[in-house]
């Protein structure tokens, strides 16, 4: 009897010892099974609060299956043994722990990817965030042509919502007989590199082909020159429905978006042909409905979008200067929408004499845009506003085109806007050709 017992003592040591590696709580169970307490029990009311391993929990039950001469009829032993054997086992599974630790993380061999089981879990990193696939023009830095952060996705999926909506009422027979088989199509630009032109509203018409049920594979990224003659741009795939329906919603603004960015990429040409390293921007006049995109491209086509509303720069015009005199004049006008808006805007006054400008920029105007001057005027303004206050900024704007560009540009013009960049930018051509099953 005595031999049976001291056998039982070592097996259940040994038991011990391989779940005691599957973590402490393995130790906790059998010294719970040698005061009594059966491990079927003990797992029952464990439930989910008690954080224990259930594929331990497993090799726990069918050892005990397995092994039903372990079942003891014998009587329980005594707990000191037990204590004894646990002071003894603790440290050295702790210590295992330790080494086998440092030996993963510290003494991994070359070209050996670590268990990560045992990696430290540190905060992620901009460098170590997951990388995702996707089907979107490669991320452009702040250096080439022009660059712009796309607009967030729920303006993206809200603005081609509307756009389809206009065009694609239903139902559609002649979309209904083509149904949802699987098609795929290339998007054709037709030429217009010819004029300098520039791959633009992407990240627009990846929503739309998206809303539809569709995916677009670049093979141009957005702000590239569009090579001459009929170029690969895209490739899309999704349910014929699906292409069909967004077709000519993304063509238009493909062709809208690169005639914008086109533009704007030729002004800058201009001037830094002429060695001005000043800012070329946009204005408001945009087409209704599609402002957020054609602010978008224009600093796709290295141009600076300008204010994209009426809170983005607080500006007062010719028409609000008209009614200065109920505001107690320009200046007190100045200082009272200073106040409304807070010390996070800038202000800019629209002015058309030298005097209007230096009042402005004595009063506290922090941009003053000179409206419809001739170049001659304009320069001589510009430099009498610089002379007595050097940190205001001068915007040249009013008539300017890209062939009487050259004339506003100077040393005292920090920023010459154009409208014609929006309102006359004539659109690029592109086409889908859906590919035969």
């Amino acid at each position: 009897m005595v031999a049976m017992e001291r056998q039982l003592i070592a097996f259940r040591v040994v038991i011990m010892g391989l779940l005691a590696m599957q973590g402490l709580a393995a130790i906790e169970l059998v010294a719970l099974e040698a005061m009594g307490v059966p491990i079927m029990a003990l797992v029952a009311m464990s439930g989910e609060s008690v954080a224990m391993d259930i594929g331990m929990a497993m090799k726990m039950v069918i050892l005990r299956v397995a092994c039903p001469m372990m079942m003891p009829k014998v009587p329980l032993l005594p707990l000191t043994p037990w204590l004894t054997v646990l002071r003894i086992s603790f440290p050295i599974v702790l210590l295992g722990k330790i080494l086998q630790f440092t030996a993963r993380n510290y003494l991994e061999r070359p070209g050996e990817p670590p268990d990560p089981q045992f990696r430290l879990q540190s905060p992620p990193t901009l460098d170590r965030l997951p990388q995702t696939t996707s089907h979107s023009p490669p991320a452009r830095s702040p250096s080439a042509r022009g660059w712009a952060p796309p607009p967030p996705l729920h303006r993206l999926r809200s603005l081609a919502l509307s756009w389809l909506d206009e065009d694609a009422p239903w139902p559609d027979a002649a979309v209904a007989t083509v149904g949802d088989n699987a098609t795929r199509a290339q998007l054709l630009s037709k030429g217009g590199g010819d004029s300098g032109g520039v791959l633009a509203g992407a990240p627009f018409a990846e929503a739309v082909f998206g809303v539809s049920g569709c995916q677009l594979s670049w093979r141009v990224p957005e702000g590239a020159a569009l090579p001459p003659g009929r170029v690969l741009v895209a490739e899309v795939e999704g349910p014929a429905a699906g292409v069909l329906a967004g077709e000519r919603v993304a063509l238009n603004i493909l062709g809208r978006c690169s005639g914008v960015a086109s533009m704007a990429a030729r002004a800058v040409g201009v001037t830094r042909a002429q060695g001005w390293a000043g800012v070329v921007a946009g204005t408001r006049k945009t087409t209704p409905g599609f402002r957020l995109a054609e602010k978008y491209v224009l600093g796709v086509g290295g141009a600076d979008p300008h204010r994209g509303g009426l809170g983005g720069l607080l500006l007062l015009k010719d028409s609000h200067r008209a009614l200065a005199a109920a505001a107690g004049g320009l200046e007190q006008m100045i200082l009272g929408v200073h106040r409304a808006g807070g010390f996070t805007c800038r202000l800019g006054v629209e002015c058309s004499s030298a005097d209007e400008a230096l009042a402005a920029a004595g009063a506290g105007a922090d941009i003053v845009l000179l409206d419809n001057l001739a170049p001659q005027e304009l320069h001589t303004v510009a430099a009498q506003v610089k002379a007595a206050h050097p940190g205001v900024t001068v915007e040249a704007r009013g008539g300017i085109v890209l062939g009487t560009l050259p004339q506003f540009l100077g040393p005292h013009i920090d920023v010459v806007s154009m409208g014609c960049l929006t309102h006359s930018a004539p659109s690029l051509d592109f086409a889908l050709r859906v590919l035969e099953p």
